[in-house]
């Protein structure tokens, strides 16, 4: 039986492959389990190693780390943290292959610490381009990983303009899109009665996270955001931002506005509950990957601010603006006249889950797959 560690750091990656994940533990051929670290262990980003636990997938190791939602030094400080307890974590287990997803600090220091003791690194969404640090960050991933999962056959040839191998790349599509419906029995009329919304009026899912180079910026363009939402008369569920430098004035922002029937602030929703918000909302606002990747699937229209997704292939349903008043108001009208789709979605087929479970089966792990070299 081969054994896969995959890398957690945080809701949304977590989220986004559960249902790999759990394809991968019915699998006989794969013994499967989740190393945990960054958001999910830190009470105020909603603890959420819950969401693991509940799943049922294994949990192989668990690294704290501190994380404020102030500056990059801490960020920076939690991937030295994380590199430590993976390299640990990884010895411990003895894992065959290695998984990390994305751009985040947390699948940096796995994919470093995997090479580093010879175990082959599965890097999901390598090739996207995206904006602020994330973009390097993600690139530096798949210089350090060994096979790649993409989810278009632009990200592949992004990839193969940087060196790596076309023989290790795989178009498998994006693991969210798997199973992407609201679970039974949450409907609109059932959310937005959860929150005492009026179903009626216009709901927009608000997730807007801080921009590293521009933490200094995070709060004002929230406000500036939400000033906007509420001048149009939109009631907003607003789910709190990530640990990233200037997170704390985004939450700030919210808060400032007191307490107000037509804004709720949600710590965390559960995959379940997210996925059905996004179908329940007349548009989702703010700087997320969910709305570039998964929102098209849910028939959803996006405003999306700012420079975090510059770059990303984008399906019919996304209004790309800057993070000013003038544009963000626009925007909005724009997103309410456009409606809900259906739109064709880019990023895959919904059946990711499968591929990927099937790579990380049968792939051949001669020793050679590590001696990585650039093609030129």
């Amino acid at each position: 039986m081969r054994r896969v560690c995959y890398v957690s750091g945080s809701r949304a990656d977590f989220g986004l492959m559960q249902s790999t994940l759990q394809r991968a533990r019915q699998d006989g051929r794969l013994d499967i389990c989740v190393c945990v670290t960054g958001q999910h262990l830190l009470p105020a980003f909603g603890m959420t190693v819950g969401d693991i636990e509940r799943s049922a997938v294994r949990i192989g190791a668990r690294v704290p780390v501190v994380l404020d939602g102030s500056t990059g030094a801490s960020m920076a400080r939690a991937i030295g943290h994380e590199l430590i307890g993976l390299v640990d974590a990884f010895q411990n287990e003895r894992p065959d292959l290695v998984m990390v997803l994305g751009d985040r600090g947390e699948m940096l220091a796995g994919a470093l610490a995997a090479m580093h003791l010879g175990i082959p690194v599965v890097h999901i969404h390598g090739g996207e381009r995206s904006g602020t640090v994330d973009e390097p960050v993600r690139h530096a991933v798949s210089k350090l990983a060994h096979l790649h999962c993409v989810t278009t056959a632009g990200a592949r040839e992004r990839l193969i303009r940087m060196g790596e191998a076309p023989e290790h790349i795989f178009v498998t599509g994006a693991p969210g899109l798997d199973g992407l419906r609201p679970p039974q029995g949450m409907s609109r009329e059932v959310m937005t009665a959860q929150v005492h919304f009026d179903a009626a009026r216009p709901v927009a899912l608000v997730v807007f996270h801080p921009v590293v180079q521009e933490a200094d910026q995070a709060g004002q363009q929230m406000s500036i955001v939400l000033s906007a939402l509420l001048s149009a008369g939109c009631q907003l569920l607003c789910l709190a931002p990530n640990s990233d430098a200037g997170g704390m004035a985004v939450r700030e922002a919210i808060q400032r506005l007191g307490v107000r029937p037509d804004v709720v602030l949600r710590e965390h929703l559960e995959r379940g509950q997210f996925v059905a918000w996004m179908a329940a909302a007349d548009l989702m606002v703010g700087n997320s990957s969910s709305g570039i990747i998964e929102a098209a699937t849910l028939g959803v229209p996006v405003l999306n601010i700012g420079s975090r997704q510059e770059g990303r292939e984008r399906n019919g349903n996304v209004i790309d603006v800057n993070a000013e008043a003038g544009p963000i108001a626009e925007g909005i009208a724009r997103c309410r006249a456009l409606g809900r789709g259906p739109w064709h979605n880019r990023y895959g087929d919904g059946r990711a889950a499968e591929r990927i479970v099937e790579l990380l089966a049968t792939t051949s792990l001669d020793k050679r797959i590590l001696q990585k070299r650039n093609s030129y």
